[in-house]
């Protein structure tokens, strides 16, 4: 394929960087991550207006209908700006919402989402639970004219904040994806400790939380395809993070470099350093590669796009804590400190990497693809 951007794809980047550096500055970045929720109404809307909630969703739910590549693009600028607030959990929840294909309701609660009205977010993981759909275990249970949920979500992001609260869990019958309130009568929610605050982390206990049948998003045998379209969506935007992050601590370390003056000269005059921004140009590249190849793949529905994906972030998430840390050496001391932006963007890259499975899950999940090939009776 073509890896080049085309003449649209880079007029969206060049406008998505002018945005975020005019409304998302790190100083601001800095204010919202103190807050209790991260959230900026202002900027929400703004996000809103320019349709990168559902940029890659039809038109015909309030999207934009272009494709994976676009939303990649989009996503690496707002890593680029670390961008804070709750736009991962909204692309999730409307990624999960029109995969799903539910009721008329939750469609026109779609359009809401996508508008920045309302918010929603989506409840994943347990505490002893991976991201494999399979360790689903929040019990669902039948009861009058609707279904019982019992159990704990964990690292929910941004719950505090939702409007709905899509929870996966299990029934006899198999997954489902059921919506919670958050003030409906057995919900509690609490904040976490997180390394990167500027995504609020959130447990969610639920005790008997009644969600009426007439609700229900997706079951069965719709419930698990639309799960996991809308998570192979939201690993792309998070490649796409890692590598905005990425290019960002490049250009901060090279500039850094040549202005640090050092036994009369500028460090980037020595060549240990020229080699680390050297391995941070590679590291970066190779990223975007895989990154925009995975989405590409996505776009375009090909039997290899889930390895691919797999093969993106596995080395996005090595690739970003690598280049994070030749950025922190070569700054040396300042690169420790509170003061520095760069300690911004490291712990994002460390969020991100454990973020809808570390390079280790993702490894094993491309030895999985590799097997279940060479086992298949087509190659037997």
């Amino acid at each position: 394929m073509e890896f080049a951007l085309s003449k649209p794809q880079e007029l969206l980047r060049e406008s998505a960087r002018a945005f975020f550096t005019r409304t998302c500055p790190p100083a601001r970045v800095r204010e919202l991550m103190s807050g209790e929720t991260a959230f900026d109404a202002d900027l929400w809307r703004h996000i809103a207006e320019q349709g990168w909630i559902g940029l890659h969703l039809p038109e015909a739910c309030g999207g934009l209908g272009l494709s994976l590549v676009e939303l990649t693009v989009v996503a690496e600028e707002m890593g680029r700006a670390c961008l804070p607030g709750p736009w991962l959990a909204a692309l999730w929840a409307a990624t999960l919402l029109e995969h799903a294909d539910g009721q008329v309701s939750w469609n026109s609660y779609l359009e809401l989402l996508l508008r920045g009205e309302q918010k929603g977010t989506v409840a994943l993981l347990e505490p002893d639970s991976g991201w494999r759909l399979e360790s689903v275990q929040l019990r669902v249970e039948d009861a009058n004219d609707g279904f019982r949920l019992t159990g704990v979500k964990t690292l929910v992001h941004d719950a505090a904040l939702a409007d709905v609260i899509l929870c996966a869990g299990r029934h006899d019958s198999g997954l489902m994806i059921l919506p919670v309130r958050p003030a409906a009568p057995g919900v509690a929610i609490t904040a976490l400790h997180s390394l990167d605050e500027t995504r609020k982390l959130y447990d969610v206990a639920l005790n008997d939380v009644i969600v009426p049948k007439t609700e229900v998003i997706a079951a069965g045998e719709r419930a698990n395809p639309s799960l996991a379209h809308s998570l192979c969506v939201a690993t792309v935007a998070i490649c796409a993070e890692l590598v905005g992050v990425m290019q960002r601590v490049m250009e901060m370390t090279v500039e850094y470099a040549k202005t640090r003056q050092q036994f009369g000269r500028a460090i980037g005059a020595f060549q240990a350093v020229q080699h680390q921004c050297a391995d941070m140009l590679l590291l970066t590249e190779s990223a975007r590669s895989a990154t925009y190849f995975a989405a590409w793949a996505l776009a375009e529905n090909l039997p290899d796009a889930p390895r691919s994906l797999s093969m993106a972030k596995a080395y996005c998430s090595d690739a970003a804590r690598d280049v994070c840390q030749r950025g922190v050496q070569v700054h040396g001391g300042i690169g420790f400190t509170w003061e520095h932006d760069l300690h911004l963007y490291l712990k994002r890259a460390k969020a991100n990497e454990v973020l809808f499975g570390d390079a280790t899950h993702h490894r094993e999940q491309i030895a999985r693809l590799v097997l279940d090939e060479a086992t298949s009776p087509r190659r037997q």
